[in-house]
């Protein structure tokens, strides 16, 4: 029988276990997107995970969506991973880099450019910046010739992540980033080969996972979706039709999975593992929603055919969370006050469950 403590061969790969520590974006990164000493720490205490996917990595300077996170472009900033990535692996842990292309979420006085996206359309809401929140700006619709350099963005920090001692790469295409933004029915506008028909604009995301394949290899390749999301205005009106085409595409690329978040109704989500016939992790709440995943959510989603579950927030107050799943001890609350103040008060000070003598 599976259960969430069954081993899983993911790719080259042997998880220990069916948790996956989901990619949370932290703000602790150094100057020039340099990871830092607490970052290998912090990921080291959660490497009982089957596999820890990092926050969000930028492939590049105007990719960069918030302050404070950290980047795969630079030769300093692999060097700045080695430890981190070492860490985990000393602790026998498992950790996927994940690409994050922010496109239009972002704003100049974060990268001193002007971000780009699929269409001149600009996000909704307020975007972080070194000065604070301020609105998100209109970007800089992409040039048809200027699309695939960004597709290849993702391949070329794959190769840095892979450099810096990562077990692999998910590349970011949920929750309103650049990946989502081609996705998206009402973010891209286009007229040319990557915008209207639906086959159009999957095409994006097709060629920054074959790209990233070509790169690293498919067995290192995972990509996360968001099917139905609303993240920074994104809409899609035709959900179902839109994921499977996209699945179909990526089936034929062979990547070692698909990340799927609980952003669709139950039915649909189903209905795409269905169409998905590789490895599936799946995050069974809404992320930033009102819950938290829980066993009970693990167990539903490995009963209707997920082969992995993401744990979020659950592993920031809980480095010993696989534990705590396997003993059904409490799940420590998190503060959420400390999500992105930087320093190490509710990113190292959260301990391992205690037991009374």
């Amino acid at each position: 029988m599976t259960t969430l403590f069954t081993s899983y061969r993911l790719g080259g790969l042997t998880l220990p276990n069916r948790v996956v520590m989901a990619p949370m974006t932290r703000v602790r990164a150094a100057a020039g997107g340099l990871a830092t000493p607490s970052m290998a720490a912090y990921y080291a205490q959660r490497a009982t995970a089957g596999l820890i996917v990092s926050e969000g990595v930028q492939p590049s300077v105007i990719g960069q969506s918030n302050p404070g996170t950290p980047g795969l472009h630079t030769d300093e900033q692999v060097a700045a991973w080695r430890p981190v990535t070492a860490a985990v692996h000393a602790n026998g842990g498992r950790i996927f880099a994940q690409i994050m292309h922010g496109g239009r979420v972002s704003h100049p006085d974060t990268t001193g450019m002007r971000p780009v996206g699929p269409s001149a359309v600009p996000a909704v809401g307020e975007v972080f910046t070194p000065n604070g929140p301020q609105p998100a700006p209109t970007p800089r619709a992409l040039g048809t010739a200027e699309v695939p350099e960004h597709a290849r963005s993702y391949a070329q920090a794959a190769r840095r992540a892979v450099d810096a001692g990562f077990d692999g790469v998910e590349l970011h295409g949920a929750n309103g980033y650049l990946i989502s933004q081609f996705l998206s029915s009402n973010a891209n506008l286009r007229t040319d080969r990557y915008g209207g028909p639906v086959a159009n604009r999957i095409r994006f995301a097709v060629e920054a996972v074959s790209a990233t394949v070509d790169a690293v290899g498919g067995a290192r390749t995972g990509i996360r979706l968001s099917p139905g999301g609303t993240f920074w205005g994104v809409e899609d009106t035709d959900v179902r039709e839109l994921y499977t085409a996209l699945l179909t595409e990526l089936a034929r690329l062979e990547p070692a999975y698909v990340h799927l978040e609980a952003t669709a109704d139950e039915e649909t989500l189903v209905a795409l593992r269905r169409a998905w016939p590789g490895t599936l992790v799946m995050n069974p709440v809404l992320p930033m929603g009102p819950k938290q995943t829980g066993r009970e959510d693990a167990d539903h989603w490995l009963g209707l055919g997920a082969d992995l579950i993401s744990f979020g927030r659950a592993f920031i107050a809980n480095p010993d969370l696989v534990e705590r799943l396997r003993g059904g001890l409490p799940i420590a609350p998190v503060d959420e006050a400390t999500y992105y103040q930087g320093g190490d008060a509710g990113y190292l000070t959260y301990s391992t469950h205690q037991y009374e003598a």
